[in-house]
């Protein structure tokens, strides 16, 4: 079996292909660097995302927060944090880098991306 991928370890792009060879052993071709094999191998294992969103927030100068992960969730998990996220409202002041939700199962916390003010 192979998979055909597009890396994002780096701005290269390589087209990658994913090769498995048994059950266990995966061959990654096409990468210009290492970490293109290990993206390749990643991806086809256990993909994981970096997310982004929004959450609701009381303020007077907007109504809705971006946030982010710091670190990767598994792609499995992104439907569940985003329903959890999207319950959250938050109160102005919130400074940016501020821990919004923790994943403790995932071993991620969620950010807050910008400073709002009262």
């Amino acid at each position: 079996m192979k998979k055909e991928l597009i890396c994002i370890a780096c701005p290269l792009g390589c087209r990658l292909t994913a090769r498995w060879l048994n059950e266990e052993t995966i061959d990654i071709t096409g990468n210009k660097c290492p970490r293109g094999e290990e993206y390749g191998k990643e991806e086809v294992i256990d993909p994981k995302r970096v997310v982004t969103a929004t959450v609701r927030l009381k303020s007077t100068s907007i109504k809705r927060l971006p946030v982010m992960t710091k670190g990767t969730v598994p792609k499995d998990k992104i439907a569940e944090l985003l329903n959890r996220l999207y319950t959250i409202e938050l109160s102005a002041p919130v400074l940016r880098g501020e821990v919004v939700m923790d994943m403790p199962d995932e071993g991620v916390q969620v950010l807050s991306s910008r400073t709002v003010r009262r």
